[in-house]
């Protein structure tokens, strides 16, 4: 026999009404207490039993109750095996019905762990997810006091644990953080959204009898201490790269941050730490600088990148005397092309021997002073500040946009090779792939 809970807030809890012969009919609340209503809640696939509201908590029903005086032990898999009075049209005095709080089941997927991924709810027979428009910590805090995980650690944002099938359930969730259950929380109601799979919310917390993850979630690789190299992420039980398209500082500074590494020194480019070999897991990276976490920046998809290993910006100085002087040369797209003139001066310069660990600037000529170049002209109209650490960071016109020929193309002079001096522990420096 098919049950549900009618007039609740949502599927979990309500009047409760059977069907008998296709018609919805309810139960009447003599004897009803919280096992009656465990049934139910189990029956319906709803979680844990809350309460057995009697009453007319959930309104009146049309006509009278189809069962009364009903006896579960609190073990049965439907109200139909618990003790009931003799089926039949019964009176209940004032109109008074058996009623069912059971919380809605909450789960994480999509982690590396139980107490890590997205989060996704059960609701009218289906798992969805919740839109992370408003999320923070205290709703993830919750989440995480549910399902017995722990302390809250993080409140990713943007699909960070990959898009869910299915509806997206909720939205604008709102709790204080001292709530049991998420269901308890105020949102703006089921399926009340304007969101796509895309703004799907994750929770990420310490599991009581393991440690987070069961490994590091962030490393870096190839440096001289733990607090340098390559930055990889661990997702589905495999360590990947950062693409470093929009990488800079203020993402550095959360990698620090989280690797407990202090102040982001630097973040240089060209595969400054050797190349990774794995899947590229992350792209197109955002973060403001003040959050604990990467995985409360906003991200590309898990997987989804318009990157390649060999495709690891690249800069080098040709036809000089030495490799720190000649002609400025790029690789893109697979193919070193050359900086046109226009604009191009000392502070541009810096930035260039800054990248190659050629020491300072001493001269920026143009006009091809090391010969014209042979292959494309990738840059025009280059405008750095002087701060970054790699020529790829600096304003410019689009990739392949000019109004030069090979006679304008720029060419740095540098003191000479130096030591790029990090300090062991206490700064983080983080290439990003």
């Amino acid at each position: 026999m098919q049950v549900r809970l009618a007039n609740g807030p949502h599927s979990c809890e309500g009047r409760v009404e059977l069907n008998q012969n296709g018609t919805w009919v309810s139960v009447g609340d003599s004897g009803w207490g919280l096992k009656e209503a465990k049934v139910i809640c189990r029956q319906l696939g709803c979680g844990e039993a809350l309460s057995a509201p009697t009453g007319n908590q959930y309104g009146n029903s049309v006509g009278p109750a189809f069962l009364n005086e009903v006896q579960c032990t609190g073990e049965e898999a439907s109200v139909t095996e618990c003790y009931a009075a003799p089926t039949g049209p019964h009176k209940c005095i004032c109109n008074s019905y058996a009623g069912a709080v059971c919380s809605f089941p909450v789960r994480l997927s999509g982690g590396p762990s139980l107490c890590a991924g997205r989060v996704e709810l059960f609701h009218q027979g289906e798992w969805g997810t919740v839109c992370d428009d408003s999320w923070d910590l205290q709703d993830a805090a919750v989440v995480c006091r549910e399902l017995d995980c722990g302390a809250a650690l993080s409140a990713p944002h943007g699909a960070w644990f990959g898009e869910g099938p299915g509806p997206i359930w909720l939205n604008e969730v709102r709790c204080m953080g001292t709530e049991e259950y998420l269901h308890s929380c105020p949102h703006i109601g089921f399926r009340k959204h304007v969101c796509t799979h895309e703004e799907d919310l994750g929770c990420k917390m310490g599991e009581p009898h393991a440690p987070l993850w069961g490994t590091p979630a962030l490393r870096l690789v190839g440096g001289r201490s733990r607090c340098s190299g390559r930055l990889e992420v661990f997702h589905e039980g495999e360590w990947g790269t950062v693409c470093d398209d929009m990488w800079d500082l203020l993402d550095v500074a959360v990698v620090c941050r989280e690797l407990d590494c202090g102040e982001a020194l630097a973040a240089p480019g060209r595969a400054f730490f050797g190349e990774g070999s794995s899947v590229i897991w992350l792209d197109d990276v955002q973060c403001q600088g003040e959050e604990s976490m990467l995985s409360e920046c906003h991200t590309s998809l898990w997987g989804t990148t318009n990157c390649r290993h060999s495709e690891d910006w690249q800069v080098r100085l040709q036809g000089g005397p030495g490799s720190c002087a000649g002609r400025v040369e790029v690789l893109y797209q697979d193919y070193w092309g050359t900086v046109c003139d226009d604009g191009w001066d000392l502070v541009d310069a810096a930035v260039v021997c800054r990248e190659l660990g050629c020491g300072a600037p001493l001269l920026s000529p143009g006009n091809a002073r090391y010969g014209p170049g042979s292959g494309p002209i990738w840059l025009d109209d280059v405008n750095c500040t002087g701060a970054e650490f790699t020529l790829q960071n600096c304003r410019s016109q689009p990739w392949g946009t000019h109004n030069c020929n090979h006679h304008e193309d720029a060419s740095v002079i540098c003191t000479g090779r130096e030591q790029l001096n990090l300090p062991a522990d206490s700064h983080c420096t983080c290439y990003n792939h």
